[in-house]
């Protein structure tokens, strides 16, 4: 795979947007510089869940920024990730092609609990390294992140739906303040906490730590005002609850400290805060520099050093849904011999493809412990439902599309007729119909070869044809299919080899 001296990470949160570069020497990351602006896209979801064009007129100015900085870097040295306000956003996918067309790079949208892993994983890079369990807490703009840890390592991730932008906006409107407007939010928060609460509690770990600007803002403010020493203490919150609850707006509200930036959205941090150290019981917290820019930035590292969490998350699913090993290794290694036939001469960038064909062989079977009737269907609502580490919405739609359509019908895909899976789906359906016996021993000489116009021909040996009409007559079904189909990629003919 290929490496790369540079890499990006832009974090699309739901109040602001990051971006952090960093370079590579060896297994490790030096960074260079940030860029940071305060967005507020969750300040712009209506109450029907649309991003109102305000909110995205300032996110796409702030991605046309980035993508200057990024300008002339390799898709793969960039990745960027959208959380909260992206996920509930109804309005998200018209909004992401806007995004992706200033800033010059595909974005992914990740599920809350891929958020938590990332963010682990940038905290835990920004910490000395020891191996008593940790709780790390993000309170963003739209959610907040729960995650136990040891080393590098994620034990136990939730996303909880609270955020400061949307606490703020939910229970102090137009920005008011008053105690009992306090009182609600932290209320709130507790009863959104507690059922996730035996799973955090203080027995379960050593040391709290908090990731965000939500903690860093509190911790600068603590420290500032000479109660604490940098840390967030339940003290230091009962201080701040009544600091606010006195201020009687956003506007008043002046604290050593306090950004003019911060005032909009710390009323709903400081509830969110609250609720977790009292559920939690967490009597102290370390602030942490480290956050999801810094995790994406080593789980990119991973990936480029051939350490992908991604390849860790399909080996355990095969594992979790008791997958026939063998056979999908058959299926596997034919497919990818399809593909290189089909791709000879023109390369495959770094093999991404490949990997992804790789990872539908292995995993086309998963949906077989539902029911063996239609278990392509079962498979990718597992992978298009699942939890996956180190993939994003679309690389988990991408993952399901492949399996589903790794048998059934054709005509149904309903996919463009230049979709780039079509040659994927074809090595996969093929290696699939060719191990339907679940033997070791794939036809000799079998090659597959397509013409400029993608128009493909399978060369198969006519005595081995002739010793297995079963496979014959699947095949003849397979070609009635892909001829019928309007995809610049067909399988039409087959050729009989001596």
């Amino acid at each position: 795979m290929q490496e790369y001296p540079t890499l990006a990470a832009i974090d699309l949160g739901s109040n602001s947007f990051h971006l952090q570069v960093g370079r590579v020497d060896g297994d490790q990351l030096y960074y260079l510089d940030a860029h940071k602006e305060s967005v507020r896209l969750a300040g712009g979801l209506t109450e029907d869940k649309q991003l109102d064009q305000a909110s995205q007129e300032r996110a796409l100015a702030c991605l046309a920024r980035f993508g200057e900085r990024l300008k002339g870097m390799p898709p793969g040295a960039v990745r960027a990730v959208g959380t909260s306000a992206l996920r509930v956003a109804k309005n998200a996918p018209e909004f992401i092609e806007q995004a992706k067309a200033v800033l010059g790079f595909d974005i992914d949208i990740v599920a809350g609990r891929e958020e938590a892993r990332l963010i682990y994983l940038g905290v835990a890079h920004s910490l000395p390294l020891h191996q008593e369990p940790r709780l790390v807490v993000d309170i963003g703009g739209g959610s907040t992140e729960c995650i136990v840890g040891v080393g590098y390592e994620p034990r136990e991730r939730e996303s909880l739906r609270m955020g400061c932008v949307v606490y703020s906006n939910q229970f102090f409107p137009d920005g008011a303040l008053d105690k009992a407007s306090v009182k609600a939010a932290v209320t709130a928060a507790q009863m959104e906490v507690q059922h996730v609460a035996h799973s955090f509690h203080s027995g379960r770990w050593q040391e709290a730590v908090g990731s965000s600007g939500s903690a860093r803002a509190m911790g600068e403010i603590l420290f500032q005002n000479g109660l604490s020493d940098g840390r967030i203490t339940a003290d230091g919150l009962k201080w701040l609850r009544e600091r606010l609850a006195k201020a009687g707006s956003f506007a008043r509200l002046e604290l050593a400290g306090l950004k003019d930036d911060r005032k909009p959205v710390l009323a709903g941090g400081v509830a969110i805060m609250s609720g977790l150290f009292q559920e939690f019981a967490i009597e102290t917290m370390t602030v942490a520099q480290g956050a999801m820019r810094e995790g994406i930035l080593w789980d990119l590292l991973g990936r480029v050093h051939n350490h992908d969490m991604r390849d860790v998350t399909v080996t355990q699913f095969v594992r979790r849904y008791h997958v026939d090993g063998k056979q999908a290794r058959r299926v596997e290694r034919l497919a990818a011999r399809l593909y290189m036939h089909l791709t000879e001469g023109q390369g495959d960038g770094d093999g991404e493809m490949i990997r992804w064909l790789n990872w539908a062989a292995r995993l086309h079977e998963i949906g077989i412990n539902i029911a063996h009737s239609g278990f392509h269907k079962h498979g990718a609502y597992i992978l298009e439902n699942a939890d996956m580490p180190g993939f994003g919405r679309r690389d988990q739609a991408r993952l399901a599309a492949l399996v589903r359509a790794s048998r059934g019908s054709l005509d149904k895909l309903g996919y463009a007729a230049d979709d780039p899976l079509w040659p994927l789906i074809m090595c996969l359906r093929l290696a699939v119909l060719f191990n339907v016996s679940r033997s070791d021993a794939p036809p000799p000489g079998l090659s597959l070869q397509c013409d400029r116009d993608g128009n493909c021909l399978l060369g198969l040996p006519a005595a081995w044809r002739d010793a297995n009409p079963l496979t014959q007559a699947a095949l003849e079904r397979e070609l009635k299919s892909w001829r019928a189909l309007p995809a610049k990629v067909r399988l039409l003919e087959i050729q009989a080899k001596p």
